[in-house]
């Protein structure tokens, strides 16, 4: 199996493979196109060859109908889709049918040679009953995570993550972490830089709350009727290094103590500790991503107060320290 921990030489092109198929969502399709398929300016970056492929099963070559209404006209076979270098499986059949042997033999041959096969959203079920996911763990679109654990017992589903990486094998959450996933990649293959690169051409973050044992915060939006609030969240933004008492925060927002932190779990679907708690460990790790400073002077910065303390909270979240995040985003340079 290839070394996927050297990165390609910029001038060697990757051949993507991506399936598609009837009734599959243009955006599901789109997601691996734009981060692989686009010309994403002179950031030296490998060139991926990219295919859009169909599962023909010896029917004639045809266009494929989206759940958007409108057909898109695939080229290639299932043989590009054995050849590739990297394989995407963008989602998957909302009635969750079973893959045609002539996929599954396709995407087993892909692993075998050494390729990286990932399955975006319900993508998943496909990997999963191709046999690669079996004694390993996996997620997938939440609302159908019961289905994929009762059908697929012998892996280990973790329906809280953006995605998880075996490194041949990835598997994304359902919708919008496709493209943290195909982002993920490219920054642990090619780096940082080469994410955020190509996060901003897209104008997405180019790191959403990820790693090794990523959570994924799921605030409900402040309303922007609710100038009080909001003017609050902007404080506590800003002075994250600094000590933050409910009593402050409340009189800031002209509440009650009582008042506040109801309001506030009712605006942002969180509690106010919870939500500063991810603030400050947000903040560390974009620092722990692009800068070489000191873990104690990113703990300060970041409201922690000492290196102990930041180092606690880190692992307890993420599982991983501080120093390891830094070296899987960074590398040893």
């Amino acid at each position: 199996m290839p070394d996927k921990s050297r990165p390609p030489h910029p001038e060697q092109a990757i051949h993507v493979a991506v399936l598609a198929f009837d009734g599959i969502s243009p955006f599901h399709l789109s997601v691996p196109c734009m981060v692989f398929g686009e010309h994403h300016g002179s950031l030296s970056l490998p060139a991926f060859k990219l295919d859009v492929c169909l599962d023909h099963s010896g029917k004639e070559r045809r266009g494929v109908r989206t759940n958007a209404g409108f057909d898109i006209h695939v080229r290639h076979g299932l043989a590009n889709l054995a050849r590739a270098d990297m394989l995407v499986i963008p989602s998957w059949h909302d009635d969750l049918r079973p893959a045609s042997p002539a996929l599954l033999k396709a995407i087993q041959k892909a692993h075998q040679r050494g390729a990286r096969i990932i399955g975006l959203c319900l993508g998943a079920f496909v990997l999963a009953q191709a046999g690669l996911l079996d004694g390993r763990s996996a997620t997938t679109h939440w609302a159908l995570s019961r289905a994929f654990s009762e059908r697929y017992p012998q892996i280990t589903l973790d329906p809280n993550v953006l995605y998880v990486d075996h490194g041949d094998v990835i598997t994304s959450a359902g919708t919008a972490a496709g493209i943290d996933c195909c982002l993920h990649v490219l920054r642990t293959t090619y780096g940082a830089d080469s994410a955020a690169h190509v996060a901003r051409r897209l104008v997405v973050a180019p790191h959403r709350q990820g790693g090794q044992a990523q959570y994924i915060e799921q605030p409900l939006p402040v309303l922007a009727t609710d100038t009080r609030l909001n003017k609050v969240l902007e404080w506590m933004l800003a002075h994250l290094a600094e000590n933050q008492s409910l009593d402050q925060l409340a009189q800031m927002a002209l509440m009650s103590r009582r008042s506040f932190t109801r309001h506030f779990q009712q605006q942002t679907g969180t509690t106010v500790g919870k939500w500063l708690l991810n603030q400050r460990l947000a903040q560390a790790q974009r620092q722990l991503e692009t800068s070489k400073r000191a873990i104690d002077d990113i703990a300060i910065d970041s409201g922690f107060g000492s290196g102990l303390l930041l180092r606690r909270y880190f692992a307890r979240e993420f599982a991983i320290s501080p120093s390891a995040y830094r070296r899987n985003f960074q590398g040893n340079n």
